[in-house]
């Protein structure tokens, strides 16, 4: 298949998707109808005329068919790898609705925008519970809260982020009409507030159900309660997580380190702009014939044993590219109004070959990220072919946050990190990767590389001491995290 079959073949998919999942992450019951209808290539969102009703009436629309697509999006990772009969062959359809998703949200944000431009309201970018919001108050002539994004002039050209005026003092378009805006508010945060709610009481239930099976069972009577922690190389003994077991074996030698940065934090709305990755042996000798140098950003960087480094960059729709992102150009320095795809940037949603020669360097040897469950959610919504290769054991993840938790002495709990301060910043500063003096570059060559550095220096400190994977609770072999295997 060419340029956009995919889309086409992922509908195909959805009466596997029907039968195996009839509703949604909220419990709503799913329209496959609705679904099949959409045009997933060419967009799901709606282009109003240029009044305020219109505005109002389409943002409304956008909206709502956001949440629904997000709902469905957000039940496809549990759906797909709990289907042990599998049903479900591919897991295209979840990659095309967050495709389709993602050119949404850039409407959405395009006509809070305009909205701005049209003195409608006022944005304001708002930390509600789990996410960050945009919230809509009546236009008062001051300027919004705050400027995460970059200004959108009615012309379509970029504007400058810098500027001293919002884009509503810029435009000469000027509607005093005023709308209704309770019918028009974000409800993302609420509506993920519900449903972590349903989760925990769903933990709960479990929990009392496993509880009264236990007293039911009589070999509960010789076995009471469950297995001591045999505790860990830092003396304050955090609890068991479930992050544990992304923690190495003490058999692990090579690995790829890898590191994306991105347009946000939600990879159904959000967009891949920068990954970096390279290659270590953390007990091995580095493999000969490989170059002995690489230039990175950071001067004061030394390839050391680190190979095979590679960056790559991605870009933007147009859309995105004139919203603009000054939190994202200030944290990385990555300016998405020059990374548009009409200035010779390619998307990595719309690039099938970078997905593939990526699927195959994640595939050969287990993959290694600070925080690795960050990069496997874009993964799954990003990667043709990622989600099957995970589910049939083919793909093992490393993640060096729970080796700075567990296992780093100086990850000490503090009032402002109860867990320790596990950033990889502090971790790759306590393990000799980064001097005190420069901080983590938020590149993802850069920071793929100072968590090898880190986790080989830490690796050998706790080998030499018999602790971490040499310790009581090690396990022999890679470690890591990996579906459908034993070890």
């Amino acid at each position: 298949m060419t340029d956009r079959a995919w889309f086409d073949a992922a509908k195909g998919d959805i009466p596997q998707w029907a039968a195996s999942m009839p509703k949604d992450a909220d419990g709503t019951t799913i329209d496959w109808d609705w679904v099949r209808s959409l045009d997933l290539a060419h967009g799901v969102g709606t282009i109003p005329e240029s009044t305020p009703q219109s505005i109002h009436d389409a943002l409304k629309a956008d909206y709502a068919t956001r949440e629904c697509l997000e709902s469905i999006i957000a039940q496809c990772n549990s759906a797909f790898m709990t289907d042990f009969d599998r049903l479900i062959g591919s897991y295209r359809l979840p990659r095309a609705l967050a495709y389709a998703n993602r050119r949404l949200n850039d409407n959405i944000n395009t006509m809070l925008h305009l909205g701005e431009q049209q003195h409608l309201w006022a944005v304001s970018r708002e930390r509600r519970g789990r996410t960050t919001v945009a919230v809509l108050r009546p236009y008062s002539g001051s300027r919004p809260s705050n400027d995460d994004q970059g200004m959108l002039n009615l012309s379509g050209e970029t504007g400058d982020a810098s500027a001293g005026n919002t884009a509503a003092e810029n435009s000469d378009v000027k509607f005093p009409t005023t709308v209704a805006l309770d019918d028009i508010q974000d409800r993302t945060a609420a509506i993920l507030d519900a449903r972590a709610e349903r989760r925990k009481a769903q933990r709960f239930q479990k929990r009392a159900g496993d509880a009264a099976m236990a007293r039911a069972n009589l070999s509960g009577a010789t076995s009471p309660g469950g297995a001591a922690s045999s505790g860990n190389a830092t003396g304050h003994h955090p609890k068991p997580d479930w992050r544990d077991a992304y923690l190495p074996g003490r058999d692990v030698d090579a690995v790829m380190g890898i590191d994306i940065e991105t347009t946000g934090i939600d990879p159904a709305r959000d967009y891949i702009i920068d990954v970096g990755f390279e290659f270590m042996n953390m007990a091995s000798p580095r493999p000969a014939g490989e170059p002995e140098t690489y230039a990175y950003e950071q001067g004061y960087y030394a390839a050391g044993d680190a190979y095979g480094q590679s960056r790559l960059a991605f870009g933007v729709p147009p859309e995105n590219a004139a919203l603009g992102n000054a939190l994202i150009a200030k944290l990385t320095g990555i300016d998405v109004r020059g990374r548009s795809s009409e200035a010779g940037y390619r998307l990595f949603d719309e690039w099938p070959q970078a997905q593939a020669g990526l699927l195959a360097r994640l595939t050969q040897q287990p993959y290694v990220a600070h925080n690795a469950t960050f990069e496997h959610s874009w993964f799954m919504l990003n990667v043709a072919g990622y989600a099957e290769s995970y589910r049939a054991g083919r793909i093992t993840i490393i993640d060096t946050l729970p080796m700075s938790r567990q296992w780093d002495p100086g990850a000490v709990p503090t009032n402002e990190h109860p867990y320790g301060d596990n950033t990889l910043d502090a971790y790759a500063k306590r393990q000799g990767a980064l001097d005190s003096a420069h901080n983590e570059r938020h590149l993802g060559l850069e920071d793929s590389h100072i968590m090898l550095v880190a986790m080989k220096h830490h690796l050998a400190a706790l080998k030499a001491q018999r602790k971490g994977p040499w310790g009581p609770a090690g396990r022999a072999g890679v470690g890591g995290k990996s579906c459908g295997r034993k070890r």
